[in-house]
C-alpha cells in the first residue's frame, strides 16, 4: 500500500528551489514530486521494479516514485559486475526502469496500487546484501520500518528542517539512501549530495549535519583545510563500519565535534545510535534507539553475539524463507551475527563480527578491533585489519595486516603489547599496499591473502 506519509516534509514543507542538490544539479520537491509522478505512472500495478542508482536526481525521482506508487525499488549498484547484477535481477524478478527528470506527471497514490499478496509483501525498498557469506539476498524493508527508524534518528540526532545534510554515500544502501535521502525528504532538511565524498566537497558544502563512512572521515582528517571547515557544523555522524580510534580523535581535535556512531545493519536499519546531546567516545555506538531492544546472548567476560527486537527490522529475505527463519532465535530475537559488549549505562560496544573479529586465543576472547585500534595509533600505519589464524598451541593466533612504511613487524608487535594485555600482541605482521575494501570502505577480510 502507498504510504504518503513517509515523505512528511515533501509533501507538506515549505519548498525551496534548491531543496535537493545531488552532484551538482538542485531541485525544487515540487520538481521532484513532478518526475517522481512519472516514474509512478509508468510503474503502477508491477509488482517490483530495480533503477540503476547512481548519484544523481535520476535516482532520487526513481525511489520517491516507487514509493508513490506503491511498489518495491530494487536499486543497484552503478558499478555493479556483471554476474552480480544478473543474479539481483533474476533473484528479484525486477525489471529496469530508466529514468528522465525531465519528465513530468502528476500521480495521486490509490489505496493499493501494487498487486496484492505478492511476494514482495508490503515492502517499500529491496536492499541486496553484501553477499559476504554467499549469493547477496534482498532485504524486505517496509515503509513501517523506515518511518520508525527516522523519527528515532531525528530524535537521536535532533535532526530538523533546519539542517542542511551534507553527504557522498552510495545511493543503494541504507546509509545513503535510507538515512541521507528519504532522511531529508521525512524531517525536511535540506539535502546535499557531494556526487563523490570528497573532503574538499565537504568543506564547500556548509551543511549543519554531515554522514560519512570510516573511510571517508579519514581523507577529511588528513586534509586538514577541509577538516577545519567543518567546524561550523552541528554533527558529524559516522557510520556502516566501525571508525578508528585515531580518526575520532583526530576529528575532535580538528572540526571542534566529537562524531556520533551508530550501529545497524541492512536488516535492522539503525538500533543503536550515540546522542547529539550525550557524551560520545571512541569504540561506542552509543545506547538503544526508541521501541529497540537488545541483548548480548552466549556471553562469556561480557562479550557476545547481540540480538534485537524492535520496529525497525526487516520483512524478511526475498523468496528466502528458510533464510528469514534462521536468522532468528526461537524466541524472535534477531541474530545480528556481531559481537559487543554493552556498559553498565547501556553504552554499546562493538568488538566485530563473530565469524571474523571474536579471535578465542589461548583460553582469551580478543576483539579484532581493539587490536585494529591499538595498531593505528602508531604513526607509520596508515590502515590495518586484524584476524584470527588457526595455530596449534593457541587455537587462534593474532594476525594483523597493515598498510605502513618505516616500521618493522616486531616494532609493531611490541607496540601493541605495551597498550593491550600482552596476549593480544598480533603474533605474525603481514604488510600490504593497501586493504582490500567494498564500496562503503569496509576492510572485507575474506579477501586478505593467507597467512
Amino acid at each position: 500500500m502507498a504510504d504518503v506519509p513517509l515523505l512528511t516534509a515533501l509533501h507538506g514543507a515549505a519548498d525551496r528551489a534548491d531543496a535537493v542538490t545531488v552532484d551538482g544539479r538542485s531541485c525544487s520537491y515540487a520538481d521532484l514530486l513532478g518526475a517522481a509522478g512519472a516514474v509512478a505512472r509508468r510503474v503502477a500495478g508491477t509488482e517490483a521494479f530495480a533503477v540503476r542508482a547512481t548519484a544523481s536526481l535520476e535516482t532520487v525521482a526513481a525511489v520517491v516514485g516507487g514509493l508513490l506508487a506503491g511498489v518495491p525499488v530494487v536499486p543497484l549498484a552503478p558499478d555493479a559486475g556483471p554476474a552480480e547484477r544478473e543474479h539481483i535481477l533474476r533473484d528479484s524478478g525486477a525489471a529496469t526502469v530508466p529514468v528522465d527528470f525531465a519528465e513530468r506527471a502528476d500521480f495521486t497514490p490509490a489505496a493499493a496500487t501494487a498487486p496484492g499478496g505478492t511476494r514482495y509483501g508490503g515492502a517499500a525498498l529491496v536492499l541486496y546484501t553484501s553477499g559476504t557469506t554467499g549469493p547477496p539476498k534482498g532485504v524486505l524493508l517496509s515503509r513501517a520500518a523506515i518511518a520508525a527508524d527516522l523519527d528515532a534518528l531525528a530524535q537521536a540526532w535532533q535532526w530538523t528542517a533546519d539542517d542542511t545534510l551534507v553527504h557522498g554515500l552510495p545511493l543503494f544502501h541504507v546509509h545513503g539512501l535510507v538515512l541521507g535521502v528519504l532522511g531529508a525528504l521525512r524531517t525536511g532538511s535540506r539535502l546535499v549530495h557531494t556526487g563523490r565524498p570528497t573532503p574538499a566537497a565537504y568543506a564547500a558544502a556548509g551543511g549543519s549535519l554531515y554522514f560519512g563512512v570510516p573511510t571517508v572521515w579519514h581523507r577529511v582528517v588528513r586534509d586538514e583545510a577541509a577538516a577545519r571547515a567543518l567546524a561550523g557544523a552541528r554533527l558529524l555522524v559516522s557510520g556502516s563500519a566501525p571508525l578508528p580510534a585515531p580518526v575520532f580523535r583526530d576529528l575532535r581535535a580538528l572540526t571542534g565535534h566529537a562524531p556520533v556512531e551508530r550501529y545497524g545493519m541492512t536488516e535492522t536499519l539503525i538500533t543503536v545510535s550515540a546522542r547529539a546531546a550525550g557524551e560520545r567516545a571512541p569504540g561506542a555506538v552509543g545506547a538503544v534507539l526508541p521501541g529497540i531492544a537488545t541483548r548480548i546472548a552466549d556471553a562469556a567476560d561480557g562479550v557476545g553475539e547481540l540480538q534485537v527486537k524492535g520496529p525497525t527490522l526487516f520483512d524478511g529475505y526475498l523468496g528466502r524463507p528458510e533464510a528469514t527463519a534462521a536468522s532468528y532465535t526461537e524466541d524472535g530475537w534477531f541474530r545480528t551475527g556481531d559481537v559487543a559488549a554493552v556498559d553498565a549505562d547501556g553504552t554499546h560496544r562493538i568488538v566485530g563480527r563473530a565469524s571474523t573479529d571474536l579471535i578465542k586465543s589461548g583460553g582469551y576472547r580478543i576483539g579484532a578491533g581493539e587490536v585494529e585500534n591499538a595498531l593505528l595509533d602508531h604513526p607509520a600505519v596508515r590502515e590495518a585489519a586484524v584476524v584470527g589464524a588457526p595455530h596449534p598451541d593457541l587455537g587462534q593466533q593474532v594476525v594483523a595486516y597493515v598498510v605502513a612504511e618505516g616500521v618493522s613487524a616486531a616494532e609493531l608487535t611490541d607496540f601493541v603489547a605495551a597498550r593491550l594485555s600482552v596476549h593480544k600482541r598480533p603474533r605474525t605482521v603481514r604488510f600490504l599496499a593497501e586493504l582490500p575494501r567494498n564500496a562503503m570502505g569496509k576492510p572485507q577480510k575474506r579477501l586478505l591473502p593467507p597467512v
